[in-house]
């Protein structure tokens, strides 16, 4: 009898000891869940819920007119005419259409800034809120108010992660392969933002975590005061940096001192 009793003391005990680790399982599941929506931007939803219908309806009637042809009936991309748009998002959208790099001209390594193609930024709108509906990706904020951001914060930054590449006054600069960072004094505030969230082209992408959306109209600011104010030193030959403005300096000079040493030659 004993001996039953404790078969069955050992049976139960080792159902409890299951039953905690499942419970200790979903808790640990759960806080994982709870982290994890706590770290992802808000801006990376796959719906664009905030849009009504309309706009969502409109911008597929555009979409099956312009861009069908290239990025395929459900955005999964045509083979050899363009890539899938599934995760591109509404901010890349709205930035490859606002620069008028889309729909593109000609399929060469970098996709220059042109005039846009739809004129009318509802449009751009709508087609950028059925892409996102879509597909999901990164989006846009509401406002890109840069009067209360911090400009000396803004250079810091943009020295640390742009100006590698957008050169320290926004001028741009060549890259590898045919590619080149563009100038940054035509892009406008939402163009900006929306290329640090999506990383078009060569550009790699900033997540929240990476720089806050504060950090990233620091940024705004800092390239608005670099590309619109003159510069402090006089003609600064294009912004381009002190390395081309050296080299513009040694020629010249040397240009004096030899016409010098040429003129003094010939009048003794």
């Amino acid at each position: 009898m004993t001996h039953i009793s404790g078969g069955r003391f050992r049976r139960g005990s080792k159902a409890l000891r299951r039953a905690s680790a499942l419970v200790a399982l979903a808790l640990a599941l759960g806080v994982l869940g709870l982290g994890y929506s706590a770290l992802v931007p808000a801006g990376n939803t796959a719906a664009a819920d905030s849009v009504d219908a309309d706009t969502i309806a409109h911008g597929k009637d555009l979409y099956d007119r312009s861009c069908i042809s290239c990025h395929g009936a459900n955005l999964q991309g045509v083979d050899g005419k363009g890539p899938s748009l599934i995760g591109a998002g509404q901010a890349n959208t709205y930035f490859q259409l606002a620069t008028g790099r889309m729909p593109a001209k000609a399929n060469t390594a970098e996709m220059p800034r042109s005039i846009p193609f739809f004129s009318d930024e509802k449009d751009i709108d709508a087609i950028a809120a059925y892409v996102q509906s879509i597909g999901g990706g990164a989006q846009l904020p509401g406002s890109f108010d840069i009067s209360n951001a911090d400009v000396a914060k803004g250079a810091e930054l943009y020295r640390l992660n742009c100006a590698s590449c957008h050169n320290f006054t926004g001028k741009g600069g060549a890259l590898s392969q045919g590619k080149f960072a563009p100038p940054l004094d035509q892009a406008t505030n939402a163009e900006m933002y929306a290329a640090m969230l999506a990383g078009p082209e060569n550009m790699p992408t900033f997540s929240e975590a990476q720089l806050t959306p504060s950090e990233k109209l620091d940024i705004i600011k800092y390239v608005r005061a670099s590309t619109d104010s003159v510069s402090p030193g006089g003609y600064d030959l294009g912004g381009f940096g002190p390395a081309p403005e050296g080299l513009i300096a040694f020629l010249v000079g040397m240009g004096v001192i030899v016409s010098i040493t040429l003129w003094s030659g010939s009048r003794s």
